[in-house]
C-alpha cells in the first residue's frame, strides 16, 4: 500500500511470519521511503530465513535498512532484531521501559505479574537465547520524530501491554500499535494486558489522535472506526 504525505511518499509492506508450535503469525512491517526503509518489529528467528526473503523481495537490502524500530520487547517482536542490525547494518530502536527484556531475553523483565509455569515454558518455545539478545542502538520515548529516516511519523508511548509499547503513527492516520490490539478473528482489544489502566489511558489518548488504519502485530489492518464504533 502506497501513501502520500505532502511531499514525501511512503509505502507500507506487510510481511507475516509463522511462529512456532503453532501458536498463530506475527507481523512486521517494512516502511519503505524515498531514500530507504523503516522496519517495524523483526518476528521470530524460527523464521528468520523467510524474513531475509521478504525483504530482499521488497528491495531492502544491507545498507538501506535505517532503522529497525521495535513496538515491545516480547520474544516473536524482538527475535530477529540482533541479527538484522548485524547483516544489514541497521541501528535497534525501542523504548526503555522493555530494555531489559531484549538484555536478558526475559519477556517478563518490568512485568508486573507473570505465572510460575508461563515462566518456565516461555523461553523453551521462543528459542530467545544469547544470540538474540542485544541492547538498542536508540531510546524512543513519546514524540520523537522519524522525519530524519524518511517518514512523516511520531513515537507515542502506548503502555498496557508492557511498559515500553509503543505506536507509531504516520502524518496520514496510519498506526502501527504492536500487541495494543489484535484482528485474528476480527479488530479487538489485546486480553494479554500487565496493566489495564495503562491500557485504557493509552486507548483514550489515540481515540483524539486522528487515526484511520490500524496495522496491529498480529491479524490483518482494519479502520480504526470498526473497533471504536
Amino acid at each position: 500500500m502506497r501513501e502520500v504525505q505532502g511531499t514525501m511518499e511512503y509505502e507500507i509492506v506487510s510481511i507475516t511470519l509463522t511462529m512456532p508450535f503453532r501458536m498463530g503469525s506475527v507481523n512486521c512491517y517494512l516502511i519503505r521511503g524515498d531514500d530507504g526503509f523503516v522496519l517495524i518489529d523483526t518476528g521470530v528467528s524460527h523464521r528468520r530465513r523467510d524474513l531475509v526473503q521478504a525483504l530482499r523481495r521488497a528491495g531492502c537490502m544491507p545498507g538501506t535498512l535505517m532503522l529497525i524500530l521495535l513496538t515491545h520487547g516480547d520474544f516473536d517482536h524482538t527475535g530477529n532484531a540482533a541479527y538484522l542490525r548485524d547483516t544489514f547494518d541497521a541501528r535497534i530502536a525501542m523504548h526503555p521501559g522493555d530494555r531489559g527484556m531484549a538484555e536478558l531475553g526475559d519477556m517478563f523483565c518490568g512485568r508486573r505479574t507473570s505465572n510460575a509455569l508461563v515462566r518456565l515454558v516461555v523461553p523453551v518455545l521462543s528459542g530467545f537465547g544469547k544470540k538474540q539478545r542485544f541492547s538498542p542502538d536508540l531510546e524512543i520515548v513519546d514524540g520523537v520524530d522519524l522525519i530524519e529516516y524518511g517518514l512523516d511519523a511520531r513515537v507515542l508511548d502506548l503502555p498496557g501491554h508492557s511498559q515500553g509499547s509503543i505506536g507509531v503513527l504516520t502524518g496520514v492516520g496510519d498506526l502501527f500499535c504492536g500487541d495494543m490490539f489484535t484482528a485474528i478473528d476480527k479488530p479487538e482489544r489485546n486480553s494479554l494486558m500487565d496493566d489495564g489502566k495503562a491500557f485504557e489511558a493509552s486507548f483514550e489518548r489515540l481515540r483524539a489522535l486522528g487515526v484511520r488504519t490500524v496495522y496491529p502485530g498480529h491479524g490483518t489492518a482494519f479502520a480504526w472506526h470498526s473497533l471504536v464504533s
